[in-house]
């Protein structure tokens, strides 16, 4: 099953803009075991939320875009990772151990809509 797992971070946090080496070094090492066990299939960061837009459509049907950077948030999505897991238990475990690899990080896993989820039941 794949799951994707968002990692939403404090954007004002120095770190987030100016990674040390040391966390780098564990990230690269981390996404070549995942690449090398066949658990991770893409990982991405994103830039600022500066850099970003928000796009809302309302009940009316007005659409409306933001841009960046977005104030009223306390964290952004910093980036996300698409995993294979066997279960739900174990793409929660994957989060674990990526969330370990931060300081101070929420990671939400949710699991692909998958085409064969849309199909009727025979």
């Amino acid at each position: 099953m794949r799951f994707l797992m968002m990692h939403r971070l404090a954007e004002s946090a120095p770190e987030v803009r100016n990674p040390d080496p040391e966390f780098v070094e564990r990230v690269g090492a981390f996404v070549r075991d995942w690449t090398d066990r066949g658990v991770l299939i893409s990982a991405e960061g994103v830039h600022p939320s500066e850099r970003g837009a928000r796009v809302r459509k309302v009940p009316d049907g007005t659409i409306t875009a933001v841009d960046g950077p977005f104030t009223e948030a306390k964290e952004v999505v910093g980036g996300f990772l698409l995993i294979d897991a066997e279960d739900r238990a174990a793409a929660v475990e994957c989060a674990r151990r990526y969330a370990d690899l931060f300081g101070q990080v929420e990671v939400e896993v949710r699991q692909v809509v998958e085409f064969e989820d849309l199909a009727p039941a025979p």
